[in-house]
């Protein structure tokens, strides 16, 4: 390819990039990513502030030597399965198929 030709379209990466279909799998990603991440964050930060704030409340006991703050600590494990689990289900159905077609394009130069 001429350098001219390279510059009037780009590389078939920034052909990709700046396509509505890629913005399209961005969006899918973000619709995700950002809210799962805040409602985590929020999870743990409330984990954290219960901790420090109401220690008597997290030391109460359940069952014998188990008590809320261990077993908030736990959940802190089972929703990061959780959150892996639901995202694999979500990029299945929703991210892969269209990031396959975008890698269709990119090796196959279309």
């Amino acid at each position: 390819m001429s350098t001219t030709g390279e510059r009037s379209t780009g590389t078939i990466y920034e052909q990709v990039q700046a396509s509505p279909e890629f913005a399209d799998l961005r969006s899918r990603l973000r619709r995700f990513v950002f809210p799962m991440s805040a409602a985590f964050l929020a999870w743990y930060l409330l984990y954290v502030l219960l901790a420090s704030y109401a220690p008597a409340f997290m030391a109460t006991k359940v069952a014998g030597n188990i008590n809320i703050g261990l077993i908030f600590g736990l959940l802190q494990f089972v929703s990061t399965f959780v959150i892996t689990t639901l995202y694999v289900r979500y990029a299945n159905r929703n991210i892969d198929p269209a990031a396959e077609r975008l890698r269709d394009r990119i090796e196959g130069g279309a």
